[in-house]
């Protein structure tokens, strides 16, 4: 299984009769684009577990479907590390309050960040 992000819709009104309708949508895994049968209805931006190989195949409705690539769930909440939604949640802490900044107790109390939280809780 591998973890892709949903670009967008890919139409392809001229194809096989063996796939069908199925939705495709572009996802992006790491710097590549790939084209991935949608059997959940993702929608753009949407963070998505898809499988490939004789799974991609079956997830789509038939062992022989032409896919190697199908999305099988949406996942509900996926911040990749180093991206900004991570590094905003990893800094909250100084803004809401908390953390080493905001106590001084901190550094008297063992020199560790954090170690106010594991005596005072």
């Amino acid at each position: 299984m591998k973890i892709c992000q949903v670009e967008r819709p890919l139409v392809s009104t001229n194809r096989i009769a063996m796939m069908e309708h199925k939705h495709l949508q572009v996802v992006i895994d790491g710097s590549s684009k790939l084209v991935a049968v949608d059997a959940v209805g993702a929608k753009p931006g949407d963070w998505v577990i898809c499988v490939g190989s004789s799974a991609a195949r079956e997830a789509a409705g038939s062992k022989g479907y032409p896919s190697d690539l199908t999305i099988v769930g949406i996942i509900d909440h996926w911040p990749p590390p180093g991206s900004e939604t991570d590094e905003a949640a990893a800094g909250g802490g100084a803004d809401s309050g908390e953390g080493p900044a905001a106590s001084s107790g901190a550094d008297s109390a063992g020199g560790e960040p954090g170690a106010d939280k594991a005596g005072g809780a």
